[in-house]
């Protein structure tokens, strides 16, 4: 029998911290150690996270200046928000893993990370050691890193819908994508045009053109293929909790039909049990609470529409963390993580 991962969670108060807690107590191979969040130090986590009582007895602790003061784990997750891992990460017990949800650690080049999030990358050194944790793009590179850095939401569910048409060098002048997300995207803090209360009865755009998550697609898709398109990205507030739905238009230098690009994805996607090509379109109510990344794909003469629609708190955070910790640990990937969403 496999000895458990012991396990520590930084930032455990939020919407991922929360995911990961969920997720992980019911793992059979995971022992939780810690959970740190400063403002509820010393609270029982099922006070803060309600969903949890009667699950773990485990209280919050407090996150100390130097990591190596906590207990040592095999794997520390950090859920904290960005630019907090920056400093901290490197103060950890040497040869603990690292699986960072935030965006501190995506970006190659120190520049394009500052244009992105706004604060100098004071890592740069530690930032060339992580390992960008696509799990269906780059297994063998996650099973043998110690640092892995989780994509964002909209960069899972844009990559994985692009990576295919990319590799097959398929694509043709720009590839336009319109995503759109839920409210718990933004975090467990309520502000002014985030919070549910203002985003449930509306629609709108923001971040045109300078979303944080383009730069880490471009960079990814670049290692997939020759990314010789330009990528137009827009995102839109939807009215719902939960979910991320992006659709990918692009155009190919010679027709192809819908079958043919059915084809094409089933195949790149094959053993890849995460990803699920399905008819029609996506639905985010068929992918709500799972790990799941549904592909829907048309074309029309040159022209190709592809769908993909995930849970940007499981298959776009926590959920997928927890599948690279399956692979760096060399456990089924699905382990703990291979059930059906909800209907309705």
């Amino acid at each position: 029998m496999l000895n458990k991962i012991k396990i520590g969670i930084l930032g455990g108060s939020g919407y991922g911290g929360s995911e990961l807690l969920r997720l992980l107590l019911f793992h059979p191979n995971a022992e939780i150690s810690y959970v740190t969040a400063n403002e509820h130090a010393g609270k029982k986590i099922s006070a803060v996270h309600k969903n949890l009582l009667g699950f773990t007895d485990l209280s919050f602790s407090a996150t100390p200046e130097t990591l190596a003061d906590l207990p040592r784990v095999d794997v520390a997750f950090f859920a904290m928000p960005h630019g907090a891992a920056l400093s901290l990460v490197g103060t950890l017990a040497e040869g603990t893993k690292v699986i960072d949800l935030s965006g501190d650690f995506r970006l190659d080049d120190p520049e394009v990370f500052e244009s992105a999030y706004g604060r100098k990358q004071t890592a740069a050194g530690l930032q060339r050691q992580f390992t960008y944790g696509v799990s269906e793009l780059f297994r063998d590179e996650i099973a043998k890193a110690q640092f892995i850095a989780n994509p964002g939401c909209f960069a899972t569910a844009t990559i994985l819908a692009l990576s295919p048409l990319i590799k097959g060098e398929l694509t043709s002048g720009k590839i336009i994508v319109d995503a759109k997300t839920g409210s718990s995207g933004s975090g467990a803090k309520a502000a002014a045009n985030t919070h549910h209360p203002q985003r449930a009865n509306s629609f709108y755009a923001y971040k045109p053109f300078t979303h944080q998550h383009l730069p880490e697609i471009e960079q990814c898709l670049s290692r997939v293929g020759t990314l010789d398109s330009s990528l137009v990205f827009m995102t839109h507030s939807m009215p719902v909790s939960r979910g991320i739905f992006a659709s990918c238009y692009a155009e190919t230098e010679s027709e192809i039909s819908t079958k043919e690009l059915n084809e094409i994805f089933c195949e790149y996607y094959a053993g890849r049990r995460f990803v699920r090509i399905v008819e029609g379109s996506p639905d985010i109510n068929w992918v709500k609470m799972t790990n799941f990344c549904d592909i829907a794909v048309h074309a029309s003469g040159k022209m190709i529409a592809v769908f993909s629609a995930l849970d940007n708190l499981v298959k776009g955070a926590a959920g997928q963390a927890m599948q690279n910790m399956n692979i760096m640990f060399g456990l089924e990937e699905t382990t703990g993580l291979l059930f059906p969403g909800t209907n309705p």
